[in-house]
């Protein structure tokens, strides 16, 4: 008896690689297409209006963050297996996607074969990364395991990720972009983080994470 074909969206709001990645899926045995989405509002609407197995999705979507559009489409599909395909291969990219509930993450130029391979596996309720993902993954892994305490545990993560980058001198726009977050997220993360450590503005902020060793060289 034949499995029935896995019902696929593709999210990516480049009509080019979005038509290409269509067109790939579609020529792949037991792979349907369903729907395609150019932005976060898109993605959620396919997924209400759509039986979905997978989601493809990229980070950057215009205005929109792809690590938003992932977090608000698992909430109310939490079985979809969401498959990140990016041009992001930093570190905050990787584990803000896997935080979000995404199971594989795959760099653009990833061959057919490998895309074909991780749009399986997710669907089967595996984790797959890429294999320079993957690399990147376990250095952090291996390295975190010395680390020392963590600095302000009355932060989340993500604020600790966003207070790292303040005192490391990037401005809004740019922690929006190495975070995949839309500026609204961060404008509201940096608003949480002020109240929580008690300081009236970033100024403030800053000298707070730099004194406690954040804000390291962060590349523009």
């Amino acid at each position: 008896m034949t499995a029935p074909a896995l019902r696929v969206l593709v999210v990516d709001d480049h009509p080019v690689f979005r038509m290409g990645m269509t067109a790939l899926l579609r020529s792949l045995a037991g792979i349907t297409v369903v729907a395609e989405a150019a932005s976060a509002d898109e993605a959620v609407a396919a997924a209400r209006t759509h039986d979905l197995d997978v989601v493809v999705m990229d980070l950057h979507l215009g205005e929109t963050s792809g690590i938003d559009a992932t977090r608000l489409l698992l909430r109310d599909h939490p079985h979809v297996g969401v498959l990140v395909v990016t041009m992001l291969d930093d570190d905050d990219s990787v584990f803000a996607a896997i935080r979000a509930g995404a199971r594989g993450y795959l760099l653009k130029g990833a061959a057919p074969t490998e895309v074909e391979r991780a749009l399986r596996a997710v669907a089967n309720g595996e984790v797959l990364l890429g294999p320079d993902v993957a690399a990147r993954a376990l250095s952090y892994l291996t390295g975190s395991r010395t680390a020392g305490p963590t600095p302000f545990p009355e932060l989340t993560e993500r604020e600790r990720e966003v207070l790292d980058l303040v005192a490391g001198g990037l401005d809004n726009g740019s922690i929006a972009r190495r975070l995949a977050l839309s500026p609204k997220t961060v404008r509201n993360h940096l608003s949480n983080i002020l109240t929580k450590l008690a300081v009236a503005d970033r100024a403030q902020a800053i000298v707070r994470a730099r004194d406690a060793g954040m804000g390291g060289v962060h590349g523009r």
